[in-house]
C-alpha cells in the first residue's frame, strides 16, 4: 500500500535576547533602513517592548502616543499613522532581507495583523543557507495574513510565550496575496473622485470654534490660534486641468478649462494653450479632465481634515477653482500646492520674499524653483528639487508655509505647496507634528520676528523636505523663515475678488 511521505518543513527557533539586540542593531545601521529615521524610531520603540515585555499586548493606541508623539486623546480610527507605517516597516524589513540580510540567521518578523515583532533562527540558529527560499517564504508571511484572521485583532498582539523553543513551523500560515497600493512616483496624479464627491459637498456656517489655544498640545494650540472662531476652515486642494483623449491618456493643459468637465475641447484652444501643442495636434478628438489630485496633495488633506476633526471642527474640503470671494471672507482657507497647479495659490503667490518661478513656459518635469528674492547670510538665492545625480530619482523637495492675511481682519490664508506634489504632504507633515510647530514656534518667537498685537503671525516658512525612492516623504526639516510686512488692506484689494471667477465656475465662453 502507498504511503503518501508528508511534506518537510522547516524549524524556526527562538534565539536569545542578546542575539536579538545584535540583529536590530545590524538591521538599523544598514544601506535599508540608514534613512528611514521614523522607520528606525519605530522598529526601536517595538523591540524594546517585545523584548522587555514580551507577555503584554501591545495597542494601537499605545504606540500612536508613545512612538509617534500623538495627544492622549489620539483616535486610530480615524489618525491611520500606525498602521501605515507598520505596513512602511514590514516592507522595509523585507527590503532587508531580499537584500544585506540574506545570510543573516536571526530573522525579525512584524506578522500581518499584530504589532509586536517576533524574533527566529532558522534550523537550529546555525544560520548556513544554500539558496533564498527560506527568505522568500519569510517575506511571503510578513505580508500575507493568518488563516481566519478578523478586523478587530489586528489592534492585538497576542503574547509571545518566552519559554518556547519552536516558534511555528512554515507551513503554519495560509499565503493569501495581498493587494499592494498603487503610488505613483513624484509628479504623477491619483484620483480625487471620492474627495470631490464627499468632503467637498459640505456647508457649515462659521461659528464658536473649540477653544484649544491654551491647550497643552502645542499643534492644536498653533491651529487653534489661527483659525480662530471659525469651526468650518476651508481646505482648497488643486485641481488641475488636463485634455483626455478617447485613449484615457492625458495631456497638461495649463491654462485651464473653458467648460465643464467631460466637455469637448476645441482644437484650436486646445492647440494653444496645452503644454504639448504638437503631441495634441495629434491626438484626436479631447475633452476637459480635472479629477486628478497630486498624491501628496491627498495625504495632505487626510492629515489636516483628521487634525481638525480631533478638535472639534468641521473643514469643508472643496478644490480651489470652486473656492469663492466668500469663502474667504467667512473662512480661514489652508491651499494646497503650488501657483502652477493651483489656481487659488495662483492669485496671492505674488507676496513676500519668497516666490514660486518656473523658467520653462512649457516645460515642467521638476524644473521649478523657489527664489529668495532677498537672501540672508547661509542662505541661497533658489531653491530646486534634489534628485540623485547617477538614478535621477528624486531625493528631496522644498516647500512653503505661507501665512498671510485675509480679506478681512480676523481671517487668514495660508498655503502648503511645495515644487512637487511630496512638498506639499511635507508642509502638511511639518505643520501638523509636534516637533514642526515646536521648531517653527521657536524661530517665531525670536527676536525682531514679532507680529502686531492680537494677531496671528504672517510669514513664509522655507522647509526641506526628505524623499525616498522619489514620493516617500521620510520628513521635513525648517530651513529659513521671513516675516511678511503686510496689513489686511495690503494683502487683497477687496475691489477684485481674489480669484476671479464667475460664480458658476466653468461658462462657456468664458476666459481660463
Amino acid at each position: 500500500m502507498a504511503t503518501t511521505e508528508t511534506p518537510k518543513t522547516e524549524e524556526l527557533y527562538l534565539p536569545s535576547q542578546s542575539q536579538c539586540m545584535r540583529q536590530i542593531e545590524k538591521v538599523l545601521h544598514s544601506a535599508s533602513f540608514r534613512n528611514a529615521s521614523m522607520l528606525q524610531q519605530l522598529l526601536q520603540y517595538l523591540a524594546a517592548k517585545a523584548l522587555d515585555h514580551g507577555g503584554e499586548t501591545l495597542k494601537e493606541y499605545t504606540i500612536g502616543v508613545e512612538a509617534f508623539g500623538r495627544p492622549q486623546d489620539f483616535d486610530p480610527k480615524t489618525d491611520t499613522i500606525v498602521r501605515v507605517q507598520i505596513h512602511r516597516l514590514r516592507q522595509k524589513l523585507k527590503e532587508y532581507y531580499d537584500n544585506d540580510g540574506i545570510h543573516d540567521a536571526v530573522l525579525i518578523e512584524i506578522p500581518k495583523g499584530h504589532y509586536l515583532p517576533i524574533f527566529e533562527t532558522a534550523g537550529g540558529g546555525d544560520g548556513n543557507r544554500r539558496d533564498g527560499q527560506h527568505r522568500s517564504d519569510f517575506a511571503s508571511r510578513s505580508d500575507a495574513a493568518p488563516a481566519q484572521r478578523s478586523e478587530v485583532d489586528r489592534h492585538d498582539m497576542p503574547a509571545a510565550s518566552k519559554d518556547r523553543r519552536t516558534v511555528r513551523s512554515m507551513a503554519g500560515y495560509a499565503l493569501i496575496a495581498s493587494t499592494g497600493i498603487a503610488i505613483f512616483a513624484a509628479g504623477l496624479w491619483v484620483g480625487s473622485a471620492r474627495i470631490r464627491s464627499g468632503a467637498a459637498s459640505q456647508t457649515a456656517a462659521t461659528g464658536p470654534a473649540p477653544n484649544s489655544s491654551n491647550s497643552s498640545d502645542p499643534v492644536r494650540a498653533f491651529w487653534a490660534s489661527y483659525l480662530g472662531n471659525d469651526s468650518s476652515p476651508v481646505i482648497a486642494y488643486p485641481d488641475a486641468v488636463f485634455l483626455l483623449d478617447d485613449f484615457n491618456d492625458l495631456f497638461r493643459f495649463r491654462l485651464g478649462a473653458t467648460d465643464f468637465r467631460g466637455a469637448p475641447v476645441d482644437p484650436h484652444v486646445a492647440q494653444q494653450f496645452a503644454s504639448n501643442p504638437a503631441l495634441v495636434a495629434r491626438a484626436g478628438r479631447l475633452y476637459y479632465e480635472n479629477s486628478y489630485l497630486g498624491f501628496g496633495e491627498l495625504q495632505a488633506v487626510a492629515m489636516l481634515s483628521n487634525l481638525f476633526g480631533q478638535m472639534g471642527l468641521k473643514p469643508v474640503i472643496k478644490p480651489s477653482r470652486e473656492v469663492t470671494a466668500d469663502d474667504f471672507k467667512q473662512h480661514n482657507v489652508i491651499m494646497l500646492g503650488s501657483p502652477s497647479q493651483n489656481i487659488a495659490v495662483a492669485n496671492f503667490s505674488a507676496i513676500g520674499d519668497f516666490s514660486f518661478q518656473n523658467p520653462h513656459a512649457r516645460l515642467e518635469q521638476w524644473r521649478g524653483v523657489i527664489v529668495n528674492a532677498h537672501p540672508r547670510p547661509n542662505e541661497a538665492p533658489s531653491y530646486r528639487t534634489e534628485r540623485d545625480p547617477n538614478t535621477q530619482v528624486l531625493k528631496a523637495d522644498y516647500c512653503l508655509i505661507t501665512v498671510q492675511p485675509g480679506i478681512v481682519p480676523g481671517r487668514y490664508i495660508m498655503n502648503l505647496g511645495g515644487l512637487d506634489t511630496t512638498g506639499s504632504e511635507g508642509a502638511a507633515l511639518f505643520a501638523t507634528s509636534r516637533q514642526g510647530i515646536e521648531e517653527l514656534s521657536q524661530m517665531l518667537a525670536a527676536p525682531g520676528k514679532a507680529s502686531e498685537k492680537n494677531s496671528f503671525p504672517t510669514f513664509q516658512a522655507l522647509l526641506r523636505v526628505r524623499l525616498e525612492k522619489g514620493y516617500d516623504v521620510l520628513g521635513a526639516s525648517l530651513v529659513t523663515l521671513h516675516m511678511l510686512a503686510l496689513t489686511q488692506a495690503e494683502s487683497i484689494d477687496e475691489t477684485h475678488p481674489p480669484l476671479q471667477l464667475d460664480e458658476h465656475r466653468g461658462k462657456r465662453g468664458s476666459q481660463p
